[in-house]
């Protein structure tokens, strides 16, 4: 089945304060048949501010249609500072738990259970390689997921935030730890450093003229699995901007995209423009006008842009078979 909605957390597990009744949610891309399947769990990016509606639905539909059963996940974001709800572990709690339903109801899912993979875009591939780094930290308060793991067997990270050092992208950090995190905190999230030989095998790809992300993020975490011996392969195309999802026509023509992954911005919106938040009206009009809530098309890019980014779609649009055929052999997919 494709579209249904999955709740992650019961009634009394999850607390953000700035939710605006968003609880996070998984929505499916199941196949309607009993064959068992590989699965896929699918985070979108956004600097931890939105989850993006362009890395969602496209890049689940592209490993659904290669046979997988695929979730998509709408995690918890911080879109407004003067929230003062920094995110710290939620959106990492959100990510650990949706897998546990994933591995814990594989038989009703028709997944194999030891072929359960992540891919994570910019924010949301910091997210993916959090888990792939941290698991083991991640506890759950329902004891029978506690009992579940939470270890994805691989990941595909593509354009990812990973360091909070040099190459950081601030942004993604603010929104995640506050405007006063710690040392501690801010080593915590920096990815690099927490890689060991238990890390799942990782797939990262990135574009070198990436302006948002610094390239050098993929690199060290690249470079930090081959010195903890982890099975990855890296690719690095030579022209693109951040945010090209699955970089096929389809993306870029797109004029508008199935807009779930964008729930919590829309309650949030909601909330802002009747005053429950310390935002002004008008920031809620202007969330639902700049993420297209309102239903109005909106051109993406100039017609300059959109013919130059037309023409680099042979070369980093090859990511999705590279990972498709990396992830068959890392997970002994058959044919």
């Amino acid at each position: 089945m494709i579209g249904e909605k999955i709740t992650i957390w019961k009634e009394g597990e999850y607390h953000y304060p700035a939710a605006y009744g968003f609880v996070p949610f998984m929505v499916s891309y199941m196949h309607e048949d009993e064959e068992v399947r590989p699965g896929m769990l699918v985070a979108p990016g956004g600097a931890y501010r939105f989850a993006s509606a362009y890395e969602g639905n496209l890049p689940a539909l592209e490993f659904y249609r290669e046979g997988y059963n695929v979730f998509v996940l709408a995690y918890t974001v911080n879109h407004f500072d003067e929230l003062k709800a920094p995110l710290k572990k939620q959106p990492l709690n959100d990510i650990s738990r949706a897998l546990r339903i994933i591995r814990g109801n594989s038989v009703r899912y028709h997944i194999d259970p030891l072929k359960i993979a992540v891919c994570g875009f910019s924010a949301g591939g910091h997210l993916c390689g959090s888990l792939c780094v941290h698991y083991e930290d991640i506890k759950d308060p329902d004891p029978g997921y506690e009992e579940v793991s939470n270890r994805p067997d691989a990941a595909v990270l593509c354009y990812p935030v990973i360091t909070s050092g040099e190459y950081a992208h601030r942004e993604s950090f603010r929104a995640l730890l506050g405007e006063e995190a710690d040392e501690a905190e801010l080593a915590y999230m920096s990815l690099e450093k927490h890689v060991t030989a238990d890390t799942p095998p990782c797939f990262l790809w990135q574009t070198a003229t990436d302006a948002s992300v610094p390239v050098e993020n993929s690199y060290l975490f690249a470079e930090a699995c081959r010195k903890a011996g982890v099975p990855y392969a890296h690719h690095v195309f030579s022209d693109g901007i951040h945010g090209m999802s699955v970089a096929t026509p389809e993306w870029l023509d797109k004029e508008t995209e199935d807009l779930y992954t964008l729930e919590q911005i829309r309650l949030l919106a909601e909330a802002v423009r009747e005053g429950r938040t310390p935002c002004s009206p008008e920031e809620g009009e202007e969330l639902i006008r700049e993420f297209g809530l309102d239903g109005r098309k909106r051109e993406r890019w100039t017609p300059e842009i959109k013919e130059w980014l037309r023409g680099i779609l042979d070369e980093t649009g090859l990511w999705t078979e590279l990972a498709k055929r990396w992830l068959a052999g890392e997970m002994n997919l058959k044919d």
